[in-house]
C-alpha cells in the first residue's frame, strides 16, 4: 500500500512511524525545513545536544496511556518537573508574594526532551522517506483509487492513501481540497490550533541558582510579560534553565521584540536577583510567526484550549482514501502530545484496519 503522509509534526510521522513498522510504504513530505512541527528544541550548535524546549516540554504518563506507551516503547526515560521550593507570585496584591504553589501530579519531563520522540520516530522511518522543504498546496482525487498530493514546486505525487498531518486551520485556508464538503471545512476552521499564538521564552544560566535561595523558578505574574514560568533545568543539571510563557500579544510582540526581551530580563531579576539578568542565552520562540502553525483566524481569536474535535475530522473521507491526523482533532487529550501520538497512531491503524 503507497501513502504520502502530509506534515512532519508529531502526529504525521507517529502515523509514518506506525506505518512503516506494519511493512506499508511511505513518504512524508514537509513544508519546512525541520521535522518536528510545534516541537523544536534549543541545541548546542557543535553537538547539536538538545538544550531547551521551544514547543510542548510535559506529558502525564501517570494519566496517559498512549503517551507512556509510546514512550516505553521509544527506550524514552522521564523525570519529574522541578518545583522544589517557593514561586514568586506577582500582581495578586501589593506586593510580590513568596510562597509555594503545588505542582501538577503526574507531570514529568522526557530525558533529552520532546525532539527525542522526533529523532526515535524519524528514525524508524528513514531519512530516505521523509522530504522536507516540500509544501503541500492540494490534494486531489486521481481516479476512484489514486490521490494526488500538489506540491509548491510544480511535482505531483499519487498515492493509494493520504493522511493530512497539518494544522486543520492552515488547510483550509492554504490548501485545495475540492473534494471536501462544506461542513468538513467549516469545521476545521472551528478547530483552533492549540498554542498556535504563543510565544515561549527560554533562558539559560550556568548554574541553577534560584534553587540556592530556595526557590522553585515558578513564577505566576498578571503583570508579564511572562505570566508563568517553570524551572526548565536538564536532568542532570545541565544546563540550567528557567522558561516561561510569554503574556504579551502576538501584535505587540511582533512590534517591539527587543522591548519584549529587555522586559522579560528585568522581570526575571526582579524574581531571581541580579545573576537572572545574565543569562548565557535568552531565546523567544514565537510561534505565531510561523505561518506553517498559525492563521489569521488564530490570531484574531482568544487562545482557548481546543475542545473535542466534532466526529467528521476524525472520520475517513473519500471512501478511506483520505484522514486526518493532529492532535486537536484526537478524542484523547486532544491539543497535547499524547493527542498527537493518539491521533498519529489511530489514523495509520485504520487506514491498514481496511485496507487488508
Amino acid at each position: 500500500m503507497d501513502i504520502v503522509v502530509i506534515g512532519a509534526g508529531l502526529s504525521g510521522l507517529t502515523a509514518a512511524a506506525t506505518l512503516r513498522e506494519a511493512g506499508g510504504s511511505v513518504r512524508l513530505v514537509e513544508a519546512d525545513t525541520h521535522i518536528g512541527g510545534r516541537i523544536r528544541a534549543l541545541r548546542d550548535p557543535a553537538s547539536k545536544r538538545a538544550f531547551a524546549d521551544l514547543g510542548p516540554t510535559w506529558v502525564w504518563p501517570k494519566y496517559q496511556p498512549v503517551a507512556a506507551r509510546w514512550l516505553e516503547s521509544l527506550g524514552m526515560a522521564t523525570f519529574e518537573q522541578f518545583n522544589e521550593g517557593d514561586a514568586v507570585i506577582i500582581g495578586y496584591g501589593p506586593v510580590p508574594l513568596r510562597q509555594p504553589m503545588p505542582g501538577q501530579d503526574g507531570m514529568v519531563r522526557i530525558v533529552g526532551g520532546p525532539s527525542a520522540v522526533i529523532d526515535a520516530l524519524a528514525n524508524i522511518i528513514g531519512d530516505a522517506n521523509i522530504r522536507t522543504s516540500a509544501l503541500a498546496t492540494g490534494v486531489f482525487e486521481d481516479g476512484p483509487k489514486r490521490m494526488v498530493v500538489h506540491l509548491s514546486s510544480g511535482e505531483v505525487i499519487t498515492a493509494q492513501k493520504v493522511i493530512v498531518s497539518v494544522p486543520l486551520r492552515v488547510v483550509a485556508t492554504t490548501m485545495q481540497i475540492p473534494w471536501a464538503p462544506q461542513n468538513l471545512v467549516d469545521a476545521m476552521r472551528g478547530t483552533p490550533t492549540w498554542m498556535s499564538t504563543h510565544a515561549k521564552a527560554i533562558a539559560l544560566y550556568e548554574r541553577p541558582f534560584w534553587r540556592d535561595a530556595g526557590l522553585s523558578g515558578r513564577v505566576a505574574s498578571r503583570i508579564g510579560p511572562l505570566v508563568e514560568v517553570h524551572d526548565h533545568t536538564g536532568a542532570n543539571n545541565t544546563p540550567a534553565a528557567i522558561f516561561g510563557f510569554v503574556g504579551w500579544s502576538p501584535e505587540k510582540r511582533r512590534k517591539d521584540p527587543e522591548g519584549l526581551r529587555q522586559a522579560i530580563l528585568d522581570q526575571l531579576s526582579d524574581c531571581f536577583g541580579k545573576a537572572a539578568r545574565q543569562p548565557l542565552e535568552l531565546v523567544v520562540q514565537d510561534w505565531a510567526m510561523n505561518p506553517r502553525i498559525v492563521t489569521d483566524l488564530d490570531i484574531s481569536q482568544p487562545a482557548v484550549h481546543p475542545d473535542i474535535a466534532l466526529p467528521i475530522l476524525r472520520q475517513p473521507h473519500l471512501d478511506g482514501r483520505v484522514r486526518f491526523a493532529v492532535s486537536e482533532v484526537s478524542d484523547l487529550s486532544p491539543g497535547l502530545i499524547e493527542g498527537a501520538l493518539a491521533s498519529g497512531e489511530r489514523a495509520a491503524l485504520e487506514l491498514l484496519a481496511t485496507s487488508r
